[in-house]
């Protein structure tokens, strides 16, 4: 049973989302503050986290960052206020893979924990090195290796630290490469949602932290290129044994 941490100080809120999630199949656990959010998460492994931004003393922008710092990589998923686009911003940046704006129904919040989860396997890191099987789906481009079965990302033979969308993101672009992507065509194959408008700088958000993580010079980008006006391409270039 896939387990969810639900974050919010609003009991009502909790109890809404607990008996929805749990009629769907979900198994909950909660918290009400940041501090015990990320108790939770080190001790009792949820496969995803719903983390209201809002919360007395450490809020939930701060309890993602201090995860990811950590390299704790739990799907995140932040509840934000309708207007507070910063926040949204800000979550994207450090690591969120989704959010949700309040208010909402919680079918909303269900489909966006499926589309966020729907390509992992739940209870795992997703950028796990173990494992005994060969893979032979392993995309591979300059010094970048993908192991699309492993979930396993390396560069130059050393293991690279994604988060789950991220990876997702990677994954969806390197399969489809040489094809110029729109961000809405991104955000669909991606997210599993439809997007638009503002929510589009999800994908230049997460794309910017894939250069971070993989590019020589994230700069002027050599595998994951802007196609200007049009969207974004992942480019396959020679491995260094092809050149």
């Amino acid at each position: 049973m896939t387990k969810i941490l639900v974050v919010d100080d609003e009991p009502s809120l909790v109890t809404l989302l607990s008996y929805n999630l749990e009629k769907n199949g979900f198994e909950v656990i909660t918290a009400t503050d940041g501090n015990q959010a990320i108790e939770r998460v080190v001790v009792d492994k949820p496969d995803l986290v719903l983390l209201d931004v809002m919360l007395p003393g450490k809020s939930g922008t701060d309890v993602l960052r201090e995860l990811r710092q950590e390299k704790n990589n739990v799907p995140i998923i932040l509840v934000t206020a309708v207007d507070d686009e910063v926040d949204k911003i800000l979550g994207l940046e450090i690591g969120a893979d989704d959010y949700v704006t309040k208010p909402f129904s919680p079918r909303e919040v269900i489909a966006r924990l499926r589309a966020v989860m729907r390509r992992y396997e739940i209870g795992g890191d997703a950028n796990r090195a173990s494992g005994q099987a060969t893979s032979d789906r392993i995309l591979t481009t300059g010094r970048i290796t993908i192991d699309l079965d492993k979930l396993v990302v390396q560069k130059a033979g050393e293991l690279v630290k994604l988060t789950p969308k991220e990876f997702e993101l990677l994954a969806y672009m390197a399969d489809r490469a040489g094809r110029v992507l729109d961000r809405e065509t991104i955000l669909h194959g991606v997210w599993g949602f439809e997007y638009s408008g503002p929510d589009t700088r999800m994908v230049d958000m997460h794309l910017s932290h894939l250069r971070d993580k993989l590019e020589d010079n994230p700069k002027d980008p050599q595998i994951l290129k802007t196609v200007r006006g049009f969207g974004y391409r992942f480019e396959k270039i020679p491995t260094p044994n092809e050149v």
